[in-house]
């Protein structure tokens, strides 16, 4: 499956059993700078305590950029208004490669 947004829904509900999505869950918001951030939280899923390695493409200009981290446990990751699906993705992958 190509499309981040669709995996999104799908990991999201296999996360849902009745106890995790009314504790945890994730955000998708916009930043004023402008942008967006989206945080995941990896309590209680299989990712969990998991190694990231951090993205950090903030330098590829103003309003092209991404930084994704794993802080505590949650995902966060941040870009430019038009970087929201890479951000996506770079979770997904992280993901899918985790197993």
């Amino acid at each position: 499956m190509d499309d981040p947004i669709s995996w999104l829904q799908d990991w999201y509900a296999a996360q849902c059993d009745g106890d995790w999505e009314h504790a945890y869950g994730v955000e998708i918001r916009t930043l004023d700078n402008p942008g967006w951030t989206v945080a995941v939280d990896l309590s209680g899923t299989t990712m969990e305590g998991a190694r990231f390695d951090e993205v950090d493409e903030r330098w590829r200009s103003e309003g092209d950029w991404i930084d994704c981290r794993v802080e505590g446990d949650r995902f966060r990751g941040a870009g430019g208004p038009r970087n929201l699906l890479e951000i996506l993705r770079v979770f997904r992958e992280w993901v899918v490669r985790q197993g």
